[in-house]
């Protein structure tokens, strides 16, 4: 999946989402995000769906790591505070009152148990020298967010290309690919005339769209820049 990492900036801007917000905006709260998709995600994970909880680490992992890194927590130590969190996680999920608000339950959590592996690795007397949790910087909680706007992005791009027919990911890699792939060059490799590729790929943008991942993203993108007139909502 190498092609497709490299080319879903592309593919994600022509299937009409951002893989990021140019202009952020100055509170996490009012970054965009697809609560119906977590929403759905975690009423599956309640019912002891496995791809729920693949689905939840391969979306939310990003966003963990990178609170790590802001309190300079790595190595075995970040890998405990991600096992923390899951293992809390999984206590608390039926206790979850709003699922789309999941995000940032994780992002509390994540600080509290950096906050927790510090001053357990510096000892009781530099107790003072560690951040609460609270006391993050609100930049680095939008450049957290952010990140997590991008995996999740990310992750919806991939569970919809992945759903493609084969002959529809093939092409989309192709005219991904970084440097372009010649039509002439493109049309021998898929068996198809080169008149056919604009067609083709208009249809296969539609079937990416119309996935429920990416249509849950354009909606929610478009409704969250109408609210805060934000300029170019997804259309």
């Amino acid at each position: 999946m190498n092609a497709f990492t490299a080319g879903w900036p592309i593919m994600a801007a022509e299937a009409g989402i951002s893989p990021a917000q140019p202009n952020p905006p100055e509170s996490p709260a009012a970054l965009p995000s697809s609560p119906q998709v977590v929403t759905d995600l975690v009423i599956r994970a309640r019912n002891g769906d496995k791809l729920a909880w693949d689905a939840f680490v391969e979306r939310y992992a990003p966003l963990i790591w990178s609170i790590c890194r802001r309190y300079r927590v790595g190595g075995a130590d970040a890998d405990n505070v991600g096992q923390s969190v899951w293992v809390h996680l999984v206590d608390q999920l039926d206790e979850l009152r709003d699922p789309a608000a999941l995000p940032g339950w994780l992002a509390t959590t994540t600080r509290r148990e950096c906050v927790r592996v510090l001053r357990a690795a510096r000892g009781p007397d530099t107790a003072g020298q560690v951040p609460h949790a609270e006391n993050i910087p609100e930049e680095q909680v939008v450049t957290a967010e952010q990140e997590l706007l991008v995996a999740e992005h990310h992750a919806a791009l991939r569970e919809a290309f992945m759903e493609l027919p084969q002959c529809c990911q093939r092409l989309m890699v192709l005219l991904t690919e970084d440097p372009p792939v010649p039509p002439t060059e493109i049309s021998a490799r898929l068996g198809i005339a080169v008149g056919s590729i604009g067609p083709s790929r208009v249809r296969c943008l539609d079937k990416l769209r119309r996935h429920p991942a990416i249509a849950a993203l354009i909606s929610d993108e478009a409704s969250v820049a109408d609210e805060n007139g934000w300029p170019g909502s997804a259309r």
